[in-house]
């Protein structure tokens, strides 16, 4: 009776959501209803972002607000662990489903799920990640903020019944509502969208992006004023003198950009290698406590870290620590920080390779600020430079994002936007562009898209592959070729010469093996010979083609036999067996047909 129920109530739902498409449709047109759904992506973001902080906070707050700051907090080496269970837990019997690794996961549905996400990252994202940050996992939650964000779009669209191309652009808004909820930063929502997730739009839909990150900012800040995750205020004004120490700095982000990348993937392979869950869980767990037990700024996502050095107060970071007794010693410091800027990738891998849910968003920002507050410090303590540490401190999370993310627009406009000004543009476009040109000597890819790229799984960054993955072989085979047998005789290839309009002819044995083809140009010199039509066999004319194609083929594939072969037709062979022709004559009409769709006028 139950389940009788529930197949009426969802019939009844389609059937009124069908009525509601197709009302939409008649009054609405595409681009305005485009606007309206923008502005409900950024509602709902912005109130995801806000409640995912609050999540984190709350939890945060509940079990370390009684920390004694001049003592050592053994809760550290248990409370990672119990995030991470309860996290392992409520993935793998609520979830039931891979909800790790965000931004890669929207890049990925983009590519090969044409842009659909799974309703259920709604919500599940938000959960999983604040037990996991909210217990001390040294992780962010704007990856898994953004997909939901990106969920929220999706699913929207889909269902009013939008296609490939207007998901995608909800996908964006999505995105780009998510990351200006949190930060409070609309302009870095929407060049992260078009830098890292690498939307292809013209100036017409960028329109919707801007309705989505300014909704989800307004919601933001009704919800929570000016409570932003970081707040930095500019005392320092930029000098044209510390130039050369920008440019360090953006050198010094990029090479640990590239250290960022390979250890972290590398770690998590290791961490993937340990086939029984309970040792992967307990494993991340004990070296995720003990971490933070010797370095407490590995707590979380690390904010409250950058906030503290930002106000001056950078010795801060030495609290509920060993090192406390000598707080006030700058060597001291420096080891802290040096010990932070290695061990905090081993951190964050001991969270997500042992089960825990979040970003790497955060991580970024925070060995940033780690990076450009050591490198003032050495200065400073070594040179007496007089360099002012916040703002190196700044800088440095504008390279270290430009460099692991390769995006370094966002990482200025980010960092610009979390000062309330532009004051230290200067310093910021330098060590960004000084970190991207760096890391790029040795990595192509971004932490989001490395993953993809080794599978092959990555065309966001190319439209030229995006059509292709869209094309399916299958589709574009054409079989009205003239089949011959081996044993025909020249007189049935001439009757199947008048009744073809083709220039190519299959022969086909008994059991539908392709056994070779024969061409036109090749017997043209023989056709008008009658006295040759009983004596000639077509096995004695044939030859077997050194190219063809698989059903299974992606059109890559095809499209690199056809650029290598240099021929017009290519043969489709199934285990040997014929089952037709591909032209590149219907592959290019094909690609500019989709190339159309993906254009947006």
């Amino acid at each position: 009776m139950l389940r009788k129920t529930r197949l009426i109530w969802k019939l009844n739902s389609k059937k009124n959501i069908n009525k509601l498409v197709a009302w939409r449709i008649s009054v609405i047109s595409d681009r305005k209803f485009l606007y309206v759904l923008s502005l409900l992506v950024g509602l709902f973001s912005g109130l995801a972002a806000v409640t995912l902080k609050k999540l984190v906070h709350f939890v945060a707050e509940s079990l370390t607000e009684w920390f004694a700051i001049d003592g050592i907090s053994y809760w550290y080496l248990v409370y990672p662990l119990i995030g991470i269970t309860l996290t392992v837990l409520f993935v793998k019997y609520v979830v039931k489903d891979n909800i790790g690794h965000g931004v890669s996961k929207i890049l990925y549905s983009i590519s090969s799920q044409s842009s659909r996400i799974k309703p259920h990252n709604n919500w599940s994202s938000m959960v999983a990640s604040s037990l996991t940050i909210g217990f001390g996992g040294s992780v962010g939650a704007e990856a898994p903020i953004v997909l939901t964000g990106a969920s929220i779009g999706s699913n929207l669209a889909r269902v009013f019944k939008l296609n490939y191309k207007y998901i995608t652009l909800m996908i964006g808004c999505g995105a780009a509502g998510a990351i200006s909820g949190i930060f409070n930063a609309p302009i870095a929502g929407i060049i992260f969208t078009l830098e890292v997730l690498m939307l292809d739009l013209s100036m017409a839909y960028l329109i919707p992006l801007l309705i989505s990150a300014i909704s989800a900012n307004l919601v933001s800040f009704l919800l929570m004023g000016e409570a932003e995750a970081i707040r930095f205020i500019n005392v320092h004004p930029f000098q044209i003198e510390n130039v050369g120490y920008y440019i360090l700095l953006g050198v010094f982000t990029g090479l640990l950009g590239l250290y960022f990348t390979r250890s972290s993937m590398w770690l998590e392979k290791l961490f993937g290698s340990i086939k029984l869950g309970g040792v992967k869980l307990i494993t991340g767990g004990i070296i995720l406590g003990t971490l933070i037990l010797i370095f407490p700024p590995l707590w979380g996502e690390g904010y409250t870290s950058i906030s503290s050095i930002f106000n001056g107060h950078g010795t801060d970071l030495m609290n509920n620590s060993i090192f406390f007794k000598v707080k006030n010693d700058d060597f001291a410091l420096l080891v802290v920080l040096g010990g932070i800027l290695i061990f905090k990738v081993l951190a964050m891998a001991s969270t997500t390779g042992s089960g825990g849910i979040g970003g790497v968003f955060a991580p970024t920002l925070f060995m940033g600020a780690i990076a450009g507050y050591f490198l003032a410090t050495l200065f400073n303590t070594f040179f007496k430079t007089g360099l002012p540490d916040d703002n190196f401190t700044l800088a440095g999370m504008a390279g270290m994002m430009a460099a692991v993310m390769h995006a370094p627009l966002t990482a200025i406009f980010l960092t610009a936007e979390i000062t309330g000004g532009y004051g230290l543009i200067i310093p910021l476009l330098i060590t960004s562009t000084v970190a991207y040109l760096t890391i790029m000597q040795f990595e192509p890819h971004s932490i989001y898209t490395k993953r993809l790229a080794q599978r092959g799984e990555l065309i966001t960054h190319h439209k030229d592959k995006a059509v292709l993955h869209f094309m399916q072989a299958r589709k574009l085979i054409e079989t009205d070729f003239e089949i011959l047998s081996p044993d025909a005789k020249l007189a049935d290839l001439v009757q199947a010469i008048s009744r073809s309009n083709r220039n190519l002819f299959p022969v086909v044995d008994e059991n539908g093996i392709l056994k070779g083809m024969v061409k036109l140009s090749d017997v043209r010199g023989i056709i008008f010979e009658p006295d040759l039509y009983d004596k000639v066999l077509v096995k004695d004319l044939m030859y077997m083609p050194e190219y063809y194609i698989s059903p299974a083929d992606n059109m890559e594939d095809v499209a690199e036999k056809f650029e290598t072969s240099g021929r017009y037709n290519l043969a489709v062979i199934d285990d040997g067996k014929y089952i037709g022709f591909i032209s590149r004559a219907s592959v290019f009409s094909k690609y500019r047909n989709l190339i159309q769709d993906f254009s947006n006028d």
